[in-house]
């Protein structure tokens, strides 16, 4: 039996090169004990394996796939610090001045991804992007200007935009929104293979596939046993599975339900100006995004399940409706996919993710990216788990703890 359940995280097609040749090979099974052995190739293990190493701690990555070909390749990487849940709402879970004290922390998250991004020369197609709120269901013009309130209270950059502006500024179909800045876009495939590059050059390890039946604590470290009977002992471990978490540990009030995307052919955009990011004040939201090459993607008509079965057979029907509906809210007459897919996706109450130690089991620690800010969420990770492996801990670690409702 296997520490998390292998699941089929997504099908179709998507829109970032699936290049069998940038897959790096796999290392020999690590022939010795290291300081943080992490179960997860993806964006978040790869995140903490660059993060870790540049501290100078000897990691072990671990995957029963191969590198960012599970839900990273799924992932349209809106890379923003605005989370699912809005902030007026999430101020009435958590107070406001807690509300704020969480949105600014993931707005940091954002700004030192930047950061690094520079740092490193990673290219991965990172662009910096205006993000446009649009008022929905969830939030009407009212609403987005009690929105736009609390966020300027709380010193992040946002401001509202009448529907003439929007209009005016982003050549769109009139409809008031928020406007933000510190957003970027990125391949999400490329930058996870570039983080990882970034690890084994500092000497960390990559080895797949290999299946992490258990973890097991063992004096002041853990070991990790695979179905294969080998082993490696750590200090500590992180599990960055994704959505295949290990359920034994993660509280059930992170639950999975479907997505579904889709992008037209390369030197379609732009249909509106400025690259800018949308995503509707909705539930369930779309969003729009451009690609480096020219691709607009349009994704979202969330399901809140997760059967793989019943997610893969609505495709055909979201992909038509993600047309439909993308074509509205970008107001042109018709857009056409070229390539459409269906994933798994976590969510949370409050829309943020579950970082920190496992209860009664410190030398273990979750890293799960729940919500709809995945890449950003797993440079939050990286910077709470490093502190915490330091042994001082960010101040903000228990905003995201995995046991915060209880």
């Amino acid at each position: 039996m296997s520490l998390t359940e292998p699941l089929n995280l997504r099908t179709g097609r998507v829109c970032w090169p699936e290049d069998d040749d940038a897959v790096p090979r796999g290392d020999p099974w690590p022939a010795g004990p290291v300081d943080v052995a992490i179960v997860g190739a993806g964006v978040m293990g790869a995140m903490l394996a660059e993060r870790l190493t540049a501290e100078g701690r000897r990691v072990a990555l671990i995957d029963r796939r191969p590198p960012a070909r599970g839900a990273t390749a799924a992932s349209t990487a809106l890379v923003m610090w605005p989370a699912d849940i809005p902030l007026v709402t999430l101020a009435q879970t958590w107070g406001e001045a807690e509300a704020a004290r969480r949105w600014r922390r993931v707005h940091s998250a954002v700004l030192d991804l930047a950061g690094r991004v520079a740092a490193l020369g990673l290219r991965a197609d990172w662009m910096p992007r205006p993000e446009l709120y649009l008022a929905g269901d969830r939030l009407d013009e009212f609403g987005l200007r009690r929105e736009a309130e609390a966020r300027a209270a709380a010193g992040l950059p946002s401001r509202y935009l009448t529907p003439s502006e929007v209009a005016a500024t982003f050549g769109l179909p009139p409809r008031a929104a928020l406007l933000s800045q510190d957003a970027f876009s990125v391949d999400p495939m490329a930058l996870t293979l570039e983080l990882l590059a970034q690890a084994r050059r500092r000497g960390a390890t990559l080895t797949w596939p290999a299946d992490v039946v258990s973890i097991a604590a063992i004096g002041d470290g853990v070991r990790l046993t695979t179905a294969g009977g080998a082993t490696l002992d750590a200090g500590q471990a992180v599990l960055a599975t994704g959505y295949e978490a290990a359920r034994d540990y993660l509280p059930p009030a992170f639950k999975l339900g479907s997505s579904f995307a889709i992008a037209t052919a390369p030197g379609v955009a732009p249909l509106w100006r400025d690259g800018a990011m949308i995503w509707e004040a909705a539930d369930p939201y779309l969003y729009a995004r451009t690609t480096a090459d020219g691709r607009i993607v349009v994704g979202g008509a969330d399901e809140d399940f997760a059967d793989a079965a019943r997610r893969d057979a609505l495709l055909p029907d979201k992909r038509r409706d993600l047309e439909r509906r993308g074509a509205e809210m970008l107001g042109c007459d018709v857009l056409e996919s070229d390539c459409a897919w269906a994933a798994t996706f976590g969510t949370s109450p409050d829309g943020l993710p579950a970082i920190g130690a496992v209860r009664g089991f410190e030398q273990l620690w979750l890293a799960a990216g729940f919500g709809g800010n995945g890449v950003t969420f797993a440079s939050l990770a990286a910077g709470l788990i490093a502190a915490g492996l330091s042994g001082e801990p960010d101040p903000d670690a228990a905003c995201f703890s995995p046991y915060r409702f209880g």
